[in-house]
């Protein structure tokens, strides 16, 4: 596991997506990114926040970024997940949980009394340089891709 800070190259990465195919980090070099990890397709929390930042995507994409979910779920599944809820943003599949693990997202987490790993909700805004320019972590949906959106304007 990454303790990663502001002003840390992000972690490449290179990942199944939704549709086919795959992404990877180094392909959007010069431009900005938002990298949200979530855990769970089509659970309450995980569908408000793919909507939100879809909603918001012309926004983002104004500002010349483009924003891509990452959860351990499969491409499949998210391919599921887009047409279900008309999603527009970038879905990838981090099955192994590996590079959730580099951006130090995957974490022990405890439910009624019992303890598991899982993704804890964090979003990173990285720059055009490739760096870290803000981190969220343990996010609240409410409002929060509005927030994202903020930090992207004021890079």
């Amino acid at each position: 596991m990454s303790d990663l800070a502001v002003g840390d190259l992000a972690p490449d990465f290179d990942l199944p997506r939704d549709g086919g195919g795959q992404v990877a980090l180094k392909t959007f070099a010069g431009k900005p990114v938002v990298i949200y990890f979530y855990p769970k397709d089509d659970t309450t929390g995980c569908t408000k926040e793919a909507i939100s930042f879809t909603g918001l995507l012309p926004e983002f994409e104004k500002a010349g970024a483009s924003v891509i979910g990452i959860s351990p779920d499969t491409a499949l599944k998210h391919d599921k997940f887009i047409k279900k809820h008309s999603l527009g943003v970038i879905l990838a599949s981090d099955e192994d949980t590996s590079i959730a693990d580099a951006y130090g997202v995957w974490k022990e987490k405890s439910m009624y009394g019992r303890s598991y790993m899982g993704i804890e909700r964090s979003t990173f805004l990285v720059g055009p340089d490739g760096r870290i320019a803000k981190i969220w972590a343990k996010v609240k949906v409410d409002g929060h891709a509005e927030d994202v959106l903020e930090s992207l304007r004021d890079l």
